[in-house]
């Protein structure tokens, strides 16, 4: 059974950073395009940033582009989400989600495993 894992979120002042961190129980996780999506109150789920299977690719949305960063290390299976200056906007759950040679990176739809997600909060 998969499972994903997310934790590093917590409450944060304005301009201050955080690191997410998702943990996956996939013996072939080096073969899955990971991603991370957040989830406002009252909004859509909105894409974030994935990364290729090998890592060497990477996609941010614009709206984080130049303050996040998405990384992985396949020999802990985990994937990141470095979160640098964060702005009041940024509150949100946000997960993690893994898809199997995904075509179109910024479609949830395309992610077959989803954690159950961590609440950012940032104060301003």
């Amino acid at each position: 059974q998969v499972q994903l894992v997310e934790s590093g979120g917590g409450l944060v002042q304005a301009g201050g950073s955080l690191r997410l961190s998702c943990a996956a129980s996939i013996r072939t996780f080096s073969m899955y395009d990971m991603a991370w999506f957040r989830q406002a109150p009252g909004k859509e789920r909105d894409f974030v940033a994935a990364i290729s299977r090998s890592g060497g690719s990477a996609i941010i949305a614009s709206s984080v582009k130049g303050r996040f960063t998405i990384s992985r290390d396949n020999d802990k299976n985990t994937v990141y989400l470095q979160m640098n200056g964060l702005k009041p906007e940024d509150r949100a759950v946000y997960s993690c989600a893994a898809g199997y040679q995904v075509t179109t990176w910024d479609n949830k739809g395309a992610y077959e495993y989803w954690g159950q997600g961590t609440q950012v909060t940032v104060s301003s």
